[in-house]
């Protein structure tokens, strides 16, 4: 049987419901498929263990995590810890100390689920955003000067390597390619940001002259957002910034129906070091503690996480469980426009993978 030696990090507010949902539907899925099988080891790192010890984590926190297949992560974020604490402190720090430099968000509007578009709008999202998530205006260069005095500044360096611009954009040209319609929209600043901007648009050039099949477009972010709007139906891939990104993916979410179904993957391509797989929906404090927390979108991250572990049939069939349990409607959250809470949903998914496994099995023996 292949073993999969998983990271848990439920982090913070909502996290650990939907993390430790999304165990149970893994574990349930290599239960009925029996070829593989999941050891998993949780961390209690985030805002508690803060309170506690002043870290979020521990100081070798990224080289213990480097004898991992994957890291399952939940949410990072406390009303009562300043965000850049939170943030650089658990999840940039593991995305940066890994150098998983490309974040995939893909978005879809998920059987049943009604967007805020117009329907015939909403049926055209198909996206995967592809976000650079190792340096430009995350990059962390900058500080502060003259603390507490009428000229106090603070200073926000976006970097901007060739190195780094090459290789996501190769990476987002590759998955671009691989989809059906060939087709990547690359999104920049430049008209604004002079200096690293345009050296972004002169390497992305330069990458894509090696891909001559795809149909690549150009548009600057403020348009972009207009036209993930009005022209869903013109998108497919999207190579962005790790800012211009991060606010597309959140859009892209919302269109799709909810914030609770976005799906990330933070991705290591050269699989050198795990990779770190979460939900894009954050903490959720206002949901701690009324078990109503949307776990879909840590099922898909789940998803992607089976596919870069090489379980793609397991993948393709929680991909159909997930579309199933929407489809039918019957267990839905309050922000999908249902009344079902957190365990009803993973209780549904658990049963379609049950089912699916009890037809397979019939299906074998009539072959057999």
């Amino acid at each position: 049987m292949r073993r999969h030696k998983i990271a848990l990090i439920p982090g913070d507010g909502i996290g650990s419901d939907v993390i430790n949902a999304g165990r149970e539907v893994l574990d349930a899925l290599a239960a009925s498929d029996g070829s593989f099988g999941f050891d998993f080891e949780s961390f209690d790192w985030g805002s508690d263990r803060y309170r506690r010890v002043g870290t979020m984590m521990p100081a070798d926190g990224v080289d213990t995590l480097r004898g991992f297949d994957a890291i399952y992560f939940g949410a990072v974020g406390d009303p009562e810890i300043p965000d850049h604490i939170t943030l650089w402190e658990l999840r940039l720090a593991i995305c940066q100390g890994l150098d998983q430099y490309a974040n995939v968000r893909p978005s879809r509007l998920l059987p049943n689920i009604t967007g805020p578009l117009r329907p015939e709008l909403g049926r055209d999202i198909d996206w995967v955003i592809v976000r650079e998530n190792s340096e430009g205006e995350y990059a962390g260069a900058g500080g502060r000067a003259h603390r507490g005095l009428p000229i106090e500044v603070g200073i926000d360096v976006s970097v901007f390597t060739r190195a780094g611009i090459e290789r996501v954009c190769r990476f987002a040209c590759e998955l671009a390619l691989s989809r059906p319609r060939k087709k990547l929209t690359i999104v920049t600043k430049s008209n604004a940001q002079r200096h690293g901007m345009v050296l972004w648009d002169e390497v992305c050039r330069g990458v894509i002259k090696d891909f001559p099949a795809l149909a690549v477009d150009w548009m600057l972010v403020d348009a972009m957002t207009m036209r993930l709007v009005l022209r869903p139906g013109t998108v497919d891939t999207v190579l962005a910034t790790n800012l211009h990104a991060d606010v597309l993916s959140d859009l892209a979410s919302a269109l799709s129906g909810s914030l609770g179904i976005g799906a990330t993957a933070n991705l290591a391509p050269d699989r050198s070091t795990p990779s770190m797989f979460e939900p894009i929906h954050g903490s959720g404090f206002d949901l701690v503690g009324k078990g109503i927390a949307n776990p879909i979108g840590a099922f898909w991250s789940a998803v992607m996480m089976l596919e870069h572990l090489g379980e793609a049939d397991a993948g393709a069939r929680l991909m159909a469980a997930i579309e199933q349990v929407t489809a039918e409607g019957t267990a839905l959250t309050p922000d999908l426009g249902g009344t079902a809470g957190t365990r009803d949903v993973t209780a549904a998914v658990i049963a379609i993978l049950q089912r699916q496994s009890v037809a397979e099995a019939g299906t074998t023996r009539r072959s057999a």
